[in-house]
């Protein structure tokens, strides 16, 4: 089948054309805008994404560093208390009166008053902290106590008269307490 076309029909057909194309430049151009509204929307979320991802890392990182500090901190409190606990029990200690005619020992440094202990297996562990063998302790001697650098001796507090007094004789440090 032949068909005629006439110039009117040709430039319909032309019109039409013609309105096709800018119809589809029109959609051509929305696409291009909507896909590089696409690619920067994704290309911003990648920026915020990694920065999140760079944050979470700082923020694990410094609750770490807490997390350190807080058992350090804990572990110190907890020696702390331990410590306090030791020494309010010592204070209890120390702070009850004792009977009139109460024994004690006095440690002597060079022959001056250092401490006084409830006994002497308190006066030796004391002075094991200083330094000194908590044992093997032995007499005095012809020495004078002025000489010696550790002595612990034995006396008795006697209320009545204010005063107090040696029972026995006084003992001397393990290595002879000589300089």
């Amino acid at each position: 089948m032949i068909r005629i076309i006439t110039r009117t029909r040709l430039a319909a057909f032309q019109q039409e054309v013609d309105q096709a194309r800018e119809r589809t430049r029109e959609v051509q151009a929305a696409a291009d805008a909507a896909y590089a509204r696409h690619v920067r929307a994704a290309d911003d979320l990648s920026a915020e994404a990694d920065a999140a991802h760079l944050d979470a890392a700082t923020v694990r990182a410094h609750a770490e560093d807490l997390t350190h500090t807080l058992e350090r901190v804990q572990a110190e409190l907890a020696q702390a208390q331990d410590t306090v606990a030791e020494q309010a029990a010592r204070i209890v200690e120390l702070s009850a009166p004792a009977p009139a005619d109460a024994s004690m020992v006095l440690l002597l440094h060079f022959g001056q008053p250092h401490s006084i202990h409830p006994d002497k297996p308190a006066a030796y562990a004391y002075a094991a902290t200083l330094g000194v063998a908590s044992s093997g302790w032995g007499p005095v001697g012809e020495r004078p106590v002025a000489e010696l650098r550790w002595v612990c001796t034995p006396f008795i507090y006697d209320a009545a008269g204010d005063h107090f007094r040696s029972v026995v004789a006084p003992v001397v440090e393990p290595s002879g307490g000589a300089l």
